[in-house]
């Protein structure tokens, strides 16, 4: 399983010249969450780079409530600056509840009223709920927080070559998760019949066994939907098109179906990834 650790290193100092120490004017503590762990961590030219499958993080969320409210927050969306990764926080003196979300979706709003984290493009997504009771005599220190995936994955292989024309796979689920709650890492409410388009280059044409992967939030619960899945060329009209009946996701697993698109013959194989928990296995 794909994770993010978060070593959080309080550092606290008492020199009575500055208010700038650790332990601001006696009511905050400043604490800089370090990310590290089982995720590949890349430093170069005063940057840093987090790294999951492959794939860059793009945004990292902090949020930080005290008795249910929403006291500081903090977005870092440039992944290439000196500090990406390493948010710091003041603290007050209090039991805090710290939300982190790291991801590289696209197109995220986030809306603090109804704690929901929305994304137009779906990508890998990492959350943690991380509590911490600060005092005033809280030490200095290194604290570790585990932040896990929250999305699962439907990976599409069409075995048959991909013909002249061909413009976008369409991927249209019955349900589908786009947002989540950030305070308990819970899928939003499911859009009905989203569709979901992936444009095809002009390289791509002729190839086989192209592949197509689509991310959505799920629960820890298994849960299935319908999907219609579809290529078009570039006037709209449909030049294959299949349909998965009741396909089965679950947080941190790939769902791998592979099959023919623009031919009658189907077929499945299994494969894992390790990255993940183990594939299901289906057929259309």
């Amino acid at each position: 399983m794909k994770r993010y650790i978060f070593y959080i290193m309080v550092a606290l100092a008492f020199a009575a010249c500055s208010k700038n120490d650790a332990v601001l004017d006696g009511s905050h503590v400043k604490i800089t969450f370090a990310i590290s762990g089982d995720f590949t961590l890349t430093s170069h030219d005063f940057t840093r780079s987090l790294t999951a499958d492959g794939k860059d993080m793009a945004d990292v969320w902090v949020l930080d409530y005290v008795d249910g409210t929403l006291v500081q927050q903090l977005h870092q969306s440039d992944n290439t600056a000196a500090d990406f990764g390493t948010p710091t926080l003041n603290l007050s003196i209090g039991t805090h509840h710290i939300y982190f979300v790291a991801s590289r979706g696209v197109g995220a709003v986030l809306n603090t009223t109804t704690h929901v984290l929305t994304f137009t493009s779906v990508r890998d997504t990492f959350w943690k709920d991380y509590a911490i009771t600060i005092t005033s005599g809280t030490s200095s220190g290194n604290r570790s927080v585990t932040l896990d995936r929250i999305v699962t994955k439907l990976k599409l292989t069409f075995t048959d070559a991909i013909p002249e024309g061909a413009a976008t796979f369409n991927v249209t689920p019955s349900s589908w998760h786009y947002g989540v709650d950030y305070t308990n890492g819970e899928p939003s409410e499911a859009t009905a019949n989203g569709t979901i388009t992936v444009n095809i280059p002009s390289s791509e044409i002729g190839v086989v066994n192209e592949a197509v992967s689509i991310f959505g939030f799920s629960s820890a619960t298994e849960w299935t939907t319908d999907i219609d899945i579809n290529c078009k060329n570039s006037a709209d009209a449909v030049l294959g098109s299949t349909t998965i009946t009741s396909a089965p996701f679950v947080r941190n697993r790939v769902s791998e179906y592979t099959g023919h698109l623009f031919g009658d013959n189907g077929g499945m194989t299994l494969s894992l990834n390790t990255a993940w928990d183990d594939a299901y296995q289906g057929t259309w």
